[in-house]
């Protein structure tokens, strides 16, 4: 299977990993809409729906750029609205968009709880509802639908909760939306997975990480290239469906095992973890 001709639709992705994917999607012909806030240039946060536009375009796809909020739910209905308009429909939905806050209780303010719960649990389930009819036809025209969560397998160890127990709670809703969605769609001949980095990426989300350095760090194209291979397998076999895939082992079921090239610092021996495995 190819992403030729296929239309993704990217929460948040003017940077980063959504970014990655978009890119890498892009270069195999795919049309891509992003989805997402930043429609103007921040000195401290590089990246704009705009930005993210040119390169894709530059790679090889076509892109539609949408100012959208992905908790404001006319917001996402008008942005499918217009993604189908402009590309005959939607076949892939990415949630990559997500906020964070590493912090206890008493350190995490209300807005930044609500801001977690609306983007991270609202925004995906929300993106995913009003992606779903999208996706149906997609299904029905033997298009291969795939929607793919940018979230952790529900480790529910009391040291993933103890630190930021908000932050965690808001995660695994994404990944709750997965287990549920992939129960529910399967009838659909929807695959719906989450992807999660083995180690620490380094994109704009680790200035909330004190203490990570780039020998820590791969770049998102680990995670980009495993993203194609998921968007690529069967969405009908049910052994592609309701996996929460971690990055490293859907190369190596692929035959790759040497993962240097995606290293930020070139031969670091000091990689993190990621969190939640």
């Amino acid at each position: 299977m190819s992403l030729k001709g296929k239309t993704l639709f990217i929460s948040g992705g003017s940077r980063g990993i959504g970014l990655a994917i978009a890119v890498r999607a892009a270069q195999d012909g795919a049309n891509v809409v992003i989805a997402a806030k930043t429609d103007q240039e921040n000195p401290r946060l590089p990246g704009t729906i705009y930005s993210a536009a040119k390169e894709i375009e530059a790679a090889g796809g076509q892109c539609l750029p949408l100012k959208v909020d992905i908790r404001e739910e006319l917001q996402v209905v008008e942005a499918v609205r217009a993604a189908a308009a402009q590309f005959g429909g939607v076949d892939i939905l990415i949630n990559n968009a997500s906020a964070i806050s590493l912090t206890g209780t008493e350190a995490t303010p209300m807005k930044r709880f609500d801001l977690m719960f609306g983007v991270n649990v609202r925004g995906t389930f929300l993106c995913t509802q009003a992606c779903l009819p999208e996706l149906k036809k997609s299904a029905e025209r033997a298009r291969n639908p795939h929607i793919l969560t940018l979230a952790p397998p529900l480790n529910m160890a009391p040291r993933w909760f103890a630190p930021h127990t908000a932050y965690t709670m808001a995660k695994y809703g994404m990944s709750m939306c997965v287990l549920g969605h992939a129960a529910e769609f399967k009838a659909y001949g929807i695959a719906v997975n989450a992807l999660w980095p083995a180690t620490v990426i380094q994109t704009a989300a680790l200035q909330m990480i004190p203490g990570v350095l780039p020998e820590h760090c791969r770049t998102p194209a680990i995670l980009s290239d495993s993203a194609v291979l998921i968007l690529n397998s069967d969405a009908r076999d049910a052994a592609n469906t309701g996996n929460f895939y971690i990055d490293e082992q859907v190369l190596s079921r692929h035959g790759q095992s040497d993962f240097s090239k995606y290293s930020v610092v070139p031969g670091s021996r000091s990689l993190l973890p990621d969190l939640f495995l």
